[in-house]
Parts: C-alpha cells; structure tokens; sequence
C-alpha cells in the first residue's frame, strides 16, 4: 500500500473520532482528530517522516529548518528531520513554545534553530490556523524567514484560506473530507 494511503488509513483508525467536541479554537466539532495518536507512533512516525520531506521538496521549499508550535509539531518536526538526514539537504527540527521560559535564557524557540534559517512551519491539525500564525510569529521574530506551512491534516475549515490570505503557502499530507470515508463504524 502507498505511504499516503497508509497514513490516511493510521489516521481514520486510530486519530479520528466522530461525537461532539470542542476544538483548540474553541469551534464545535463533530470530528475530532487526534493526531499526536499516529504521530507519536513509530509506524507513524515512519510514514510521516518520507511523506513530509517529499512534500518540501515538491513545494519547492529549500528550508534550513522545520518546526512549529509545541506539542503537535513536535513529532512530525523530529520525523521530517530523521528522513532528511542522508539527503543532501538535512533539516534540523525545532519547537515553539507557547510561552517563552521564566528562566534560564527565556527562549521561545528550542532546538537548533538559527537566526537568518528558512523555515517550514509544521502543524498537527489545521483548524483556523491560529498555532501556525502562532509559530509564524515567533520564527519571524527570532530572525527566521517562513517559506510556507506544512501540516499533517487539513480539517477543510477555513484554516488553510486565512493562511494563504497572509501570503503562506500552505500543503496538508492529509485533508478530513479523505479522511471521514475511512473511518470504521
């Protein structure tokens, strides 16, 4: 089977659920996907890993660096990273904390991110596309330059259009209208 339709299949099985729920955003849903479930799994991570790399590569992005908005980035931050390692351009991963530390150096951005990187921001689950602005905001004031968004799944809310209407491009591995089909029961 295909690595996409592999993680479409993960995803529908073991991240999605369907109920009543309410999201990050605060919006009510009647899907719910919990991606860190697939993303923290090492068949997942598997998948993931090749499949985001790819989809760097095919949107053109030459990036230093990849990382978003703990802790739903974070997984498929280190995947993408572990795939790029023997390629000719490795990626080095990194998180944006939600809130910069009270102690040590205060950093909002952990890991080896540098001023000057080019970045793909990662995230989990696109809703509204607040943690990614999130993420954008911070790699831009730590001197980094966003060339696009990448993220796992796109809930097809409206969150992809407001981050492409700020001039972010924006590429999902997986959309929730492939994803609903697949789900059991």
């Amino acid at each position: 089977m295909p690595r996409r339709d592999q993680l479409l299949s993960m995803l529908a099985t073991r991240s999605a659920k369907r109920g009543t729920f309410t999201l990050a955003s605060g919006r009510q849903s009647s899907l719910y996907i919990d991606a860190r479930v697939t993303t923290m799994s090492p068949d997942g991570l598997a998948i993931i890993g090749p499949l985001g790399l790819d989809a760097i590569r095919d949107a053109g992005w030459e990036a230093d660096a990849v990382g978003g908005l703990t802790l739903g980035a974070d997984p498929i931050a280190c995947a993408i990273s572990v795939a790029s390692a023997e390629s000719d351009r490795p990626l080095r991963a990194f998180t944006v904390r939600k809130e910069a530390k009270a102690h040590g150096t205060g950093k909002l951005i952990e890991g080896p991110f540098r001023s000057g990187d080019r970045v793909v921001v990662i995230e989990d689950t696109i809703t509204t596309g607040g943690s990614a602005r999130k993420a954008v905001e911070a790699v831009r004031a730590a001197g980094g330059t966003v060339l696009g968004v990448l993220a796992l799944v796109d809930r097809e809310e409206g969150g992809r259009e407001s981050l492409e209407s700020d001039g972010l491009t924006t590429v999902s591995l997986a959309r929730a209208s492939e994803i609903l089909p697949l789900i059991p029961g």
